[in-house]
């Protein structure tokens, strides 16, 4: 029997989840005194830490990525990217061309909720992901070798995970990456142990190794691919015109191989892309948003109504905004309408406007999600809402001058196994580069992913 999830669900999951988040906010707080405390919140705004509730922090992180996503495409001049966050646990995908998607009502772990949420898809396919043979078939996920003990790469014991197939094909290099491993977290990756494990697989496959371990990766791309599917082509949009943003951090190891599987053909990997989430919540704007039930039939008789119930929704937005903001910003308020065909339960928000424009806007946005109209059917205004939003600090991004094309500088040459083959690998280190260098691959780009403020010391990653 299908379930669903009234208000009252979404009120007993917050009831849940406020009071542990309460004594959290109370902890950061006290520890910070003087300073005015946001949290980041599903929905992608920043909010005051005094009315930070539960249920909008349930995807406030993955939202965080987003907003870094948008921000940092739209400074390198790229219009519609398709997100890709890849963890350890998950990957998280989401579309953009211009303007967040959000939605009033999402299932998370079962539960459906109505609470306003980005637009993320997620899949149980992250470095971490645990890596099984029944005996006839490879499988990825969705258990999760988490962070304690992790891969069998950690030295800690831990079960075979897609890290550990990047580790075994060659595109981890241990002396790459930072030496934080082992019970005293001060040892490098452990090669060995992952050689040892992928050997007792292939003797039971009566395959190679690297054969194995690239079965492994294949499928968790395939995974990955699948789930922007899902938010891009089965929603009518054509993904090969989009610029695939690669963060996360296992994300760079399977960007390539998941923009072959869509036929996309640019990558764009943002020096921060491994803290993404972080900078983007940095990057975020403060907003209230506020909606209220309408149902009403989209009418010129029902314009005046829906406008007062705008006006009055945008007064409370605006009103909770400066009371809580610190910015001396502008407020910049937007007005939406929730419309469906009457008879069915799939509203689309458009921009509020004249009766012309919402039906324009509604037609348009139904026949991108559906590919067709339904003629002769009316159309329902079903809620009304109203973002209030004091704009966040742009970043202030270096530029730099395009180069002449040169011979790109390599620190070693490695051997990788893509394709069904080994190869001699250009390993570069992404500081070592310069804006319009061609790297002819095969090759492997390492970075540090460290903040600008930090320390210039340490090793790529």
């Amino acid at each position: 029997m299908m379930k669903f999830v009234s208000r009252g669900d979404t009120t007993v999951v917050d009831a849940y989840l406020s009071p542990i988040l309460r004594r959290y906010v109370e902890q950061v707080a006290s520890e910070m005194p003087g300073v005015k405390l946001f949290f980041m919140q599903s929905s992608g705004g920043l909010t005051d830490a005094h009315v930070f509730q539960g249920k909008d922090a349930i995807l406030s992180s993955p939202a965080g990525g987003i907003v870094g996503m948008a921000r940092t495409a739209a400074i390198a001049g790229i219009e519609k990217v398709i997100g890709f966050d890849m963890g350890g646990t998950s990957t998280d995908v989401s579309h953009y061309a211009g303007e967040f998607e959000r939605e009033f009502e999402t299932q998370v772990a079962g539960v459906r909720m109505r609470a306003l949420m980005m637009s993320i898809h997620t899949v149980a396919a992250g470095g971490g992901s645990i890596l099984k043979f029944d005996g006839e078939r490879f499988r990825v996920g969705p258990q999760s070798a988490g962070a304690n003990p992790g891969p069998a790469s950690y030295r800690r014991g831990g079960p075979l995970a897609v890290t550990d197939a990047n580790l075994m094909v060659g595109k981890i290099q241990p002396h790459y990456f930072p030496q934080v491993f082992g019970h005293q977290a001060d040892e490098p990756l452990d090669a060995e142990a992952v050689q040892t494990q992928f050997n007792e697989l292939a003797a039971q496959t009566g395959r190679s190794a690297e054969v194995v371990a690239e079965g492994f990766i294949d499928i968790a791309v395939q995974q990955m691919a699948n789930a922007i599917k899902k938010i891009s082509v089965a929603r009518g949009y054509d993904v090969t015109r989009y610029t695939l943003q690669c963060f996360g951090g296992a994300g760079g190891q399977h960007a390539c191989l998941v923009a072959d599987a869509l036929g996309m053909t640019r990558v764009f990997v943002h020096p921060l892309a491994g803290v993404l989430s972080a900078y983007g919540m940095g990057l975020a704007d403060q907003n209230v948003i506020r909606e209220q039930a309408v149902e009403l039939k989209l009418s010129d008789a029902a314009l005046p109504e829906i406008t007062d119930k705008l006006k009055g929704l945008a007064a409370t937005a605006e009103a909770e905004l400066q009371r809580q903001q610190v910015s001396t910003g502008a407020i910049t308020t937007h007005h939406r309408v929730h419309v469906r065909y009457e008879g069915s339960d799939s509203a689309l928000v458009v921009p509020f406007g004249s009766l012309d424009q919402i039906e324009a806007g509604f037609e348009a946005a139904y026949r991108q999600r559906y590919s067709f109209l339904m003629q002769g059917k009316g159309l329902v205004v079903e809620a009304v809402s109203v973002e209030a939003v004091v704009a966040g600090d742009a970043p202030a991004e270096p530029r730099h001058a395009t180069h002449e094309p040169r011979e790109v500088p390599r620190r070693e040459t490695v051997r990788m196994y893509s394709g069904g083959q080994w190869h001699d690998a250009a390993l570069v280190v992404r500081e070592d580069l310069q804006p319009g260098d061609i790297i002819s691959g095969p090759a492997i780009i390492a970075e540090k992913t460290r903040p600008p403020w930090s320390s210039p010391a340490g090793r790529p990653l």
